[in-house]
């Protein structure tokens, strides 16, 4: 089995919250090497070799995100996005938790590349015990002046200041999070100008998520090549994914990019017993279902996009020949639209109405008609709003539609005998 052990090593084995250990094993050396060996541009031009893309759900090349970063003098600033709320997704919790000085050091990694002083934590509302494991860390750090000024004997400082949301999906967003950061409501904003330009406090910002920027001291350890060569060409290196579902296993397992979904099927314990595996959704709760013949595709971010479907946050679900599809879409569908920020009228009207109309079928009162009008109005909700939310809706309800669309016809038979026999 491909499993490997590069940003989960030691978890589960050893106290990685204690900076005495995570020093013990190489910890804050590559942070050291940085400040008084390296200049910025260098860590990030091992970051931009490396080819490693964002861990948080679009995959865009971290170096390149970084390059758009304007030399206009003004400061700027990076922010660690830790409101992991993906259904489906839990790995960001787990570093956060079980080795939060790997996270720290990553991010005092990014924020020297970028040129930035100042970094910004922005932590889940409910992950309680994260946000006070991490301050714990912070001090740690700050006691042993990996954290503050004149780093190390050198003039370069960097503070870093922590936030805690409030409970909203839509401050994954990256400009909701900044809007809440400034604290004002958590509502997405129109780009351009994109957070680069024009983002935290007006100032060139940019925003990593947790397993990214953890990436990079082993990126400074190893060298961008061990990194880039693991994988495909354009999806290197190695990822966390958050197995879950219909498996005898569930848990995150780390893998190099490009494992097939069966083997991280077999990784999880395979199916249940005397059970076949009908879809898996591979990238969390937003995206498409692939099915039973999509089993041997590579796991990777474009081999995922090629087939319908994204490997977004990493989170792959699997669904078992026991599942009603009908009720799945409904759970989805009564996320998306709970959380939907309220600002754009397709997202916000749309989620809510497929949701109602779902509710409906399940409930008897279902037409035929109503099924065509899930795929018809869920295609109208794409592509215009602000942000992606709007989009997370369709397609998971679309692709289980089209493939088991006998569920939900079934359901409207049903309900039509029920009412027929009651006349």
């Amino acid at each position: 089995m491909p499993v490997v052990k590069v940003l989960t090593d030691g978890i589960g084995e050893l106290d990685l919250r204690d900076i005495a250990v995570y020093r013990k094993r190489g910890g804050y050396e590559q942070w050291k090497r940085a400040v008084t060996k390296l200049t910025p541009a260098e860590v990030a031009d091992v970051t931009s070799k490396s080819g490693l893309r964002g861990r948080g759900g679009a995959g865009f090349p971290t170096g390149r995100k970084w390059s758009f970063l304007p030399n206009n003098g003004r400061p700027r600033y990076m922010v660690c996005n830790c409101d992991e709320a993906e259904p489906g997704t839990f790995k960001d919790h787990m570093l956060l938790e079980e080795t939060p000085h790997q996270v720290l050091e990553g991010i005092l990694l990014g924020t020297y590349a970028i040129g930035s002083t100042h970094a910004f934590m922005y932590i889940r509302g409910e992950f309680a015990r994260g946000y006070e494991i991490f301050m714990e860390t912070l001090g740690q750090a700050r006691a042993a002046g990996f954290v503050g000024q004149k780093l190390f004997g050198t003039e370069t400082g960097i503070e870093v200041t922590v936030h805690r949301g409030a409970g909203a999906y839509i401050c994954g967003e990256e400009t909701a999070l900044l809007n809440s950061l400034e604290g004002r409501r958590g509502e997405p904003r129109l780009k351009p100008p994109f957070p680069a330009v024009k983002g935290l406090y007006g100032e060139p910002t940019v925003v990593n998520n947790v397993e990214t920027l953890a990436t990079l001291p082993h990126l400074l350890r190893n060298g961008a090549e061990w990194f880039a060569k693991v994988g495909p060409e354009k999806s290197p290196g190695y990822k966390i994914v958050s197995v879950s579902g219909h498996v005898r296993k569930p848990g995150n397992y780390e893998v190099p990019l490009g494992t097939p979904l069966r083997e991280l099927l077999e990784i999880a314990g395979g199916p249940r017993e005397g059970r076949t595996i009908v879809a898996v959704q591979p990238g969390g709760g937003s995206s498409a279902c692939l099915f039973a013949e999509h089993l041997d595709l590579p796991y990777d971010f474009d081999t995922m996009a090629q087939n319908g479907t994204m490997l977004g946050s990493g989170a792959v679900v699997f669904f078992d020949d026991t599942t009603n599809f009908v009720e799945a879409a409904l759970a989805l569908v009564r996320f998306y639209a709970h959380e939907s920020c309220g600002q754009c009228t397709p997202c916000r009207e749309g989620g809510h109405w497929l949701e109602v109309t779902l509710e409906r079928i399940l409930a008897g009162g279902g037409l035929d008609s109503d099924i065509d009008l899930l795929l018809a109005v869920s295609k109208q909700l794409t592509g215009i709003n602000l942000c992606p939310l709007g989009d997370s809706i369709e397609p998971f309800l679309a692709s289980v539609v089209r493939r088991f669309e006998a569920q939900f016809r079934e359901y409207v038979r049903a309900g039509a005998s029920t009412l027929v026999a009651g006349r």
